[in-house]
């Protein structure tokens, strides 16, 4: 299983955020628990369409320390797909 995040490009409140995403749910929670996020900062359906978590660009820098893999927009939109096909089937 692995672990993505993207580049940090996107603006708000001040700070530069990315996406975390995995190859599958709990994987992302799993992950997401290690780094210290809080579950109620999960993104995912019926909420959004894309499982994934919001970080900062600090954040994103200890992601990629605990083994998260950088990944391009291309690669995102692919797990992203990915994740929304699993979120599908089991609900």
């Amino acid at each position: 299983m692995a672990v993505y995040v993207d580049e940090a490009i996107w603006a708000k409140h001040g700070r530069k955020w990315c996406h975390l995403l995995a190859d599958n749910i709990d994987e992302l929670h799993r992950f997401a628990r290690q780094l210290g996020l809080h579950r109620s900062s999960y993104q995912g359906p019926p909420k959004t369409a894309s499982p994934h978590y919001d970080l900062t660009s600090y954040e994103r820098r200890r992601a990629i320390a605990y083994g998260a893999r950088n990944c391009d927009r291309t690669a995102v939109v692919t797990i992203a797909r990915k994740l929304r096909r699993q979120a599908a089937l089991s609900a």
